[in-house]
């Protein structure tokens, strides 16, 4: 488009990070500070990994320092500010968030598509109502406290075969029905879902508020990148050059089209306040790799699943944002019996020339002050370098 903001690949950077509370003013302590990054991200995705801390914890962590994490607690389970749903993956939303959720809700497992759900469902018709009397008669239950009374057994190859309770439980739960009303551990405690009062919005609205907030958190973003953000596959008819608050942008390095929304155009404007943070590998600035090595040139593999002599970096890696730049990874694991943070090894990004940096790219110190900061967070009472250490600690 003739009228298109050219963005160069630095200025994108920072948006982007801007736009994800990574920089600029401090979100400020307490509730209140946690609301305000939860509103900018709308989504938190949860995952059972706990090699430094849960992937949700360390996402808020990188953004607000060592967080009360019963303040998010405050906002799942008593204040219901927050809950628990599939939005990209299982993930902790945002109750006023609930129209655009709803639209899965209604449709899950009765399109034609989810053919063989339906069956199921219906071949089980006893078994749901009884796994609903159950929830309604001694809710909160751990799945374990409800008995397999399955008409039709669920088949799969994966581990989901035969589990009918878990498959009963999770089908109703992307269907609105039944929620996740506490946890103990990793433990999910079951109950009947019990929603604010919303009009049901048609799916155009729905696509069009989830792409706002998706846009508004991605800071500058294509239409594809829009499509796998918060909502994950959608928002069907999604046409950004018809919406009003989407601003045509391009950036440096490449002709296609990218977006911003209007709503974040102020930031460039605004005094840049870089700050140094390791990411979790779920975190939302990184969670699209396609995105991120366009934007950051920067190649990420969860290795986790990788065989150890396959392995380039570890099977557990956070990578390091230094203001605008991802400079290096970090591979820490906590020890919670001694109460350490092992760093198993660092690496400095082959990508990034530090001679090229802005002075303020990497404070000495700063790599050393957040790998503190994160063993304070995840319990540590010190911090131990075991392994190669390429990317300075000084």
């Amino acid at each position: 488009m003739a009228d298109d903001l050219r963005l160069s690949l630095g200025e994108a950077r920072r948006l982007a990070v801007r736009s994800q509370h990574l920089a600029g003013p401090d979100p400020g302590a307490g509730p209140a500070g946690l609301r305000r990054v939860l509103r900018g991200l709308r989504v938190l995705q949860l995952d059972p990994v706990n090699v430094a801390a849960r992937s949700h914890l360390l996402v808020l962590w990188s953004r607000l320092g060592s967080f009360d994490r019963a303040d998010l607690d405050t906002l799942l389970w008593r204040e219901r500010w927050l809950f628990e749903y599939w939005a990209h993956a299982a993930s902790i939303v945002l109750t006023e968030d609930y129209p655009i959720h709803r639209l899965m809700m209604r449709r899950y497992g009765v399109s034609a598509t989810n053919s063989r759900l339906r069956d199921w469902m219906a071949a089980n018709e006893d078994f749901r109502r009884y796994v609903l009397a159950r929830l309604r008669d001694a809710g909160p239950l751990p799945g374990g406290a409800i008995e397999d009374r399955a008409a039709v057994s669920w088949t799969s190859t994966g581990w989901t075969n035969g589990r009918n309770v878990e498959r009963m439980l999770d089908t109703l739960w992307k269907q609105g029905v039944v929620t996740v009303a506490g946890r103990d551990g990793l433990r999910r405690l079951w109950a009947l879902a019990e929603f604010p009062d919303a009009a049901e919005l048609p799916e155009p609205e729905v696509v069009t508020r989830a792409a706002e907030h998706a846009l508004r958190a991605l800071g500058v973003a294509r239409a594809r990148d829009v499509e796998r953000h918060f909502t994950i596959g959608r928002y069907p008819g999604l046409d950004l050059e018809r919406e009003a608050w989407a601003r045509p942008v391009s950036v440096e390095g490449g002709s296609e089209q990218w977006w911003v929304h209007r709503d974040v155009l102020g930031l460039l404007d605004e005094d840049w306040r870089p700050r140094t943070t390791l990411l979790s590998p779920f975190d939302n600035l990184i969670c699209d790799r396609d995105r991120t090595e366009r934007l950051w040139g920067f190649t990420y593999r969860n290795e986790i699943y990788v065989p150890r002599h396959k392995r380039r970096y570890g099977s557990y890696v956070m990578p390091v944002l230094a203001g605008e730049r991802l400079v290096g990874r970090v591979a820490p694991r906590m020890d919670r019996r001694r109460g350490e943070l092992v760093i198993e090894a660092m690496f400095a990004e082959e990508s990034a020339d530090p001679g090229s940096w802005p002075e303020d790219a990497l404070p000495p110190g700063s790599v050393a002050a957040a790998i503190g900061s994160l063993a304070a967070f995840a319990g540590g009472g010190s911090v131990i370098y075991s392994g190669a250490t390429a990317l300075g600690v000084s």
